[in-house]
């Protein structure tokens, strides 16, 4: 069977762009027709400025959110990634197998090394390396598929860089993954930026819907979206991208079509409001169902265990075979 695997940083609250872009097929689909293993990556919400408690506070959210949607442990294994040793074991192999020029040669280093510079903080190590550790997560559970944004392939396109020295220099450890974009994951841009991703780290949520956001913040954000010049409806992503992205939030949200949901509305007002009256009822069961379940911390935390002991009688083995290919001597 193939094997996925995919992950969530506990960097900020876990929004309708992580839902519909991502979330969404890992549930309805990834679950069911493959090996998948979902992981909360707290390891990588610690290459910038973080308070720990907050890390700790996001990373039980977005594991109890995952549930919430729907995610069955009987199906997939959910788990933490700091919870199984082998991703840092496995994460040093590969320092010793990538180059210091290919990693700065990164965009998303060099994007966040600029901002972390321009706000006065120190850029840290593992902000340059990362995408190493992104690589030892795929690599450590011989991984055959990586669902991924766009802004992540050149990160899986380093980790089949690694697998492929790494077996020419040492022996055939790793299978070498390849980069999926899933075809109905819809793309979700801020509804004050529309030209932008929808991120749960951007520091004004006014364009941000989170999946705990009460009925009316949803509704409030979703009727004062950003819209475009003219008064027509048009499915237009390039010349009128506000009115696109609620198109394209009113199609994710009912299963239409936003080209001919464009031609049902005339006026910009009662598309917001029958978008944010679908993306009210969407997240009505999801939010309803994480309720149930932070009330019962222990429920997720057993989850969590299983998963971490799932994951890691997986990539043990195959981590172990790796530190023999590269020349270290067996522990007892």
């Amino acid at each position: 069977m193939t094997r996925i695997f995919s992950g969530v940083k506990p960097t900020g609250h876990l929004t309708l762009g992580n839902y519909l872009g991502a979330v969404r097929r890992w549930v309805e689909v990834d679950q069911h027709r493959a090996e998948a293993l979902f992981s909360v990556v707290d390891l990588h919400a610690l290459t910038v400025e973080h308070d720990p408690a907050r890390v700790r506070r996001l990373s039980r959210q977005a594991a109890t959110l995952l549930l919430a949607a729907g995610l069955d442990p009987k199906r997939c294994t959910l788990f933490v990634q700091s919870h199984v040793d082998e991703h840092a074991r496995l994460s040093y192999l590969l320092e010793c197998t990538a180059t210091d020029g290919e990693l700065r040669r990164m965009i998303q280093y060099k994007e966040k090394s600029v901002r972390a510079r321009a706000a006065g903080e120190g850029v840290r190590l593992s902000l340059l390396t990362y995408p190493v550790l992104m690589a030892a997560d795929i690599l450590a559970y011989g991984a055959d598929e990586v669902p991924v944004g766009e802004d992540q392939t050149q990160h899986v396109e380093l980790t089949r860089d690694l697998a492929v020295r790494f077996n020419q220099r040492y022996g055939h450890t790793f299978t070498v993954p390849r980069a999926t974009r899933p075809e109905v994951a819809a793309r979700v841009m801020d509804l004050q930026d529309p030209t932008s991703k929808m991120g749960k780290s951007h520091a004004n949520g006014a364009g941000i819907v989170y999946l705990l956001d009460d009925a009316e913040t949803v509704r409030r954000k979703i009727m004062r979206a950003v819209t475009d010049s003219g008064r027509d409806v048009e499915y237009d992503r390039e010349g009128r991208p506000g009115v696109a992205n609620l198109l394209d939030l009113m199609a994710a949200a009912t299963g239409g079509n936003p080209e001919t949901l464009a031609g049902v509305y005339e006026t910009y007002g009662s598309l917001k409001r029958d978008t944010a009256d679908a993306v009210v009822e969407l997240l009505r069961p999801l939010r309803e169902r994480h309720a149930e379940l932070a009330a019962d911390p222990g429920h997720v935390d057993q989850v969590l265990r299983d998963g971490a002991l799932r994951a890691r009688e997986t990539a043990r083995p195959l981590v172990d075979r790796a530190y023999r290919a590269i020349g270290l001597l067996p522990a007892g």
